[in-house]
């Protein structure tokens, strides 16, 4: 098949829709999508007619409402298009009624107190401008899901939620410099890092089967000292899934785009071509599923975990983002004219205030038990939030603040809507990849987001913040007396006020920290040290005076947040547990009687058995202190559990029992380095990362 008929071929796209819709119709739905209005039923009639006779002529005979719950995951519940007739057969069709609405039950996903199993109704609505597809031969309707009283109950509707707000108010500020924008377009491009290991290694490890992650592992002689892994040449199957797994996502008209090797043995990257940010978070969401099941199909398992092997890099998912407007113009291009400087200008620093006002829920954004591991680990930013402009915008900005003349390339005097920018290209600054929050060239790059991560938290939160700003610098603007010095007076403001934020250094350095400190930044090193400030005064004003969420939301999320990284660790911990009491220690027993028995068969025959004995020994003592550690950690768990799934329960799971699993690893990993091969119970480090070939 060639690129243009493999190319969204199991996608209802436009292409799609303006074959089989009449003219009018395609044209009223285009419309709403547009300006957000609500289609008729007449409407959805008809496009539901067409959508369900499309996938049938691809063999599709069920379909579902595809949502994004809080369980970070997709779901979906599958219905025929079967419905009886008078004669008794039977016909295909889908109603208007159907497409835009569902059922599901709504009390068996979290809710965190908004819905009780006695209040089970929840809904389903359709979101057209995500367009539908085919998956595994059923028709997926991406949808938002809420409950019986309007409560959001997932993911996409607060983004959806938030893409308004700031649509809202971002028309706003460009209407003051005289621009005709109807809509603001929000773009992502969420660069994807993932493990591919062996399923039979995979499998063999309770480990990675439970958790994701190895609890246990020595580190291997060779690791990713030697950066010969990252943009290597590919393994031919590795190539081989890479190619299906392009294929496949073509098919759903995803674009995919970039694949590469990444860091660490067994790692790689994929990025895709940015889109809207709600169909971009869709995208994702069905890009980790696919990268799954393709990975199956030869043998191996993707693993998404941000931090699957201690001592080799984790995975992150880089979010990329943007603002277009209808007309095609990248707002974070300074452009060729002093007023687009000066708006482009006002832009910048508009996210330089959101991102100084909102560092908690920029950190929350990307919180959890797995990502803490990765975060800050040099391989990823630090926990602290800070952001990377580059040595000239911030000059530029700076001297505007300070009220000075500015030079580089050539003297400037930067005076809003009187001089021109120096022109630079998208490459004027240098990349900062240990940056949290970047600019490089037209966007701005998130780099804090874990790989497992959906991506709509990260962006309903950039959004969100963005709008804010937007409304104050609005607000002013409007009412000034000099709209340039308005604009010089914001500037000047936002830096003097939150020019803290901006950091061009090495964010991984000691140093940094205590700069950071000194600056009154904040440094939320895990999950539960940054989850209390969700429902603070100025989170939960800003959530609703912008429509995105109600107080009641918020204690929803905070609740299932803080349940979700209790319950993780439990798991981990009780992983732990399991596999020392029932395969390491026993194994290691085993191997100590063996070494013990040839000891006494040497010295019956008067042959020296000191290593033995030595070894031995050695084994003795860490068996010891292993059982301890288990009691330890056992002893722990209990403690913690009598405190609940609660802030106080968070804080011990992150005080003493992430300490004491520690413990354990430590004097496990001892052993390996001291049993014999066959004697352990499970695929080392170097087995698992360099399986593959």
């Amino acid at each position: 098949m060639i690129m243009s008929d493999l190319y969204g071929s199991m996608v209802f796209d436009d292409r799609a829709m303006s074959k089989r819709l009449p003219k009018e119709t395609y044209r009223e739905l285009k419309r709403c999508c547009a300006l957000d209005l609500p289609l008729s039923l007449e409407t959805a009639n008809v496009i539901a007619s067409a959508m369900k006779d499309w996938a049938v002529e691809k063999g599709v005979t069920h379909f579902t409402h595809w949502f994004q719950p809080l369980t970070g995951i997709t779901a979906e519940k599958h219905d025929s298009f079967i419905s009886p007739t008078k004669s008794g057969g039977v016909i295909m069709e889908l109603s208007g009624k159907e497409l835009i609405k569902g059922e599901p039950d709504a009390s068996s996903f979290p809710s965190g107190g908004l819905r009780s199993t006695f209040e089970a109704r929840g809904y389903t609505a359709w979101d057209p401008t995500s367009y539908a597809f085919i998956k595994d031969g059923i028709l997926c309707i991406p949808t938002a899901f809420c409950s019986y009283n309007g409560d959001a109950l997932d993911k996409k509707t607060p983004l959806l939620r938030s893409m308004e707000a700031l649509n809202k108010q971002g028309v706003r500020l460009l209407h003051l410099f005289g621009r005709k924008t109807e809509r603001l377009n929000m773009t992502v491009g969420p660069e994807q890092e993932y493990f591919l290991v062996s399923t039979d290694m995979y499998e063999k490890r309770k480990d990675l089967f439970y958790t994701g992650r190895t609890l246990f592992g020595a580190r291997p002689p060779k690791g990713q000292e030697l950066d010969d892994h990252y943009f290597g040449a590919i393994k031919p199957i590795i190539v081989k899934y890479m190619k299906e797994l392009d294929e496949e996502l073509w098919k759903v008209g995803i674009l995919a785009k970039t694949k590469h090797n990444e860091v660490a043995p067994a790692q790689h990257e994929f990025a895709p071509i940015y889109t809207t940010v709600n169909v971009a978070s869709d995208q994702n969401q069905l890009t980790m599923e696919i990268m799954k099941k393709v990975a199956s199909k030869y043998g191996m398992t993707c693993l998404l975990h941000e931090k699957p092997f201690d001592g080799v890099n984790g995975s992150g998912k880089h979010n990329n983002w943007s603002l277009c407007t209808n007309f095609g113009h990248n707002l974070f291009e300074p452009g060729k004219s002093p007023q687009d400087n000066a708006q482009f200008l006002l832009i910048v620093a508009a996210v330089i205030a959101a991102v100084d006002e909102h560092q908690d829920l920029l950190r929350i954004a990307v919180a959890s038990a797995s990502n803490d591991h990765r975060l800050g680990a040099n391989e990823a930013p630090p926990a602290i939030v800070s952001m990377y402009l580059g040595d000239e915008i911030t000059g530029i900005l700076q001297a505007i603040a300070d009220g000075r003349e500015y030079s580089r390339r050539a003297k400037c005097d930067v005076k809003i809507g009187v001089h021109v920018l120096p022109k630079f290209a998208m490459d004027s600054a240098d990349r900062n990849r240990t940056s949290p929050f970047a600019f490089t060239g037209n966007k701005f790059e998130f780099r804090m987001p874990g790989s497992s991560q959906s991506i709509t938290s990260v962006n309903l939160v950039i959004n969100t913040i963005i709008a804010e700003q937007f409304e104050k610098f609005a607000d002013e603007l409007e009412n000034a007396e000099d709209f340039n010095a308005g604009i010089t007076a914001i500037i000047r403001r936002v830096m003097n006020e939150h020019g803290r934020i901006i950091f061009n250094g090495n964010n991984y350095s000691d140093e940094w920290v205590v700069e950071a400190e000194r600056r009154g930044l904040l440094n939320l090193p895990s999950t539960i040290d940054a989850l209390p400030y969700i429902t603070s005064e100025k989170n939960i004003a800003l959530f609703e005076s912008q429509g995105v969420f109600t107080e009641r939301e918020l204690r929803s999320r905070q609740e299932i947040y803080i349940e979700n990284y209790c319950r993780l660790i439990n798991i981990e911990a009780m992983t732990m547990i399991d596999m020392a009491k029932m395969e390491i220690i026993p194994a290691v027993i085993k191997f100590k009687s063996r070494l013990t028995k040839a000891a006494k068969n040497a010295a019956a025959v008067g042959v020296d058995a000191h290593d033995e004995v030595e070894i031995a020994s050695k084994l003795s003592v860490l068996i010891s202190k292993a059982r301890e550690a288990v009691q330890s950690l056992e002893e722990a768990l209990g403690e913690t559990h009598a405190l609940g799934e609660n802030i106080e329960g968070g804080r011990s799971y992150r005080d003493s029992v992430l300490p004491k699993m520690q413990e354990l690893r430590n004097v496990c990993d001892q052993m390996e380095l001291n049993t014999a091969k066959e004697y352990w119970p499970m695929p080392s480090y170097g087995d698992i990362l360099f399986s593959v070939h």
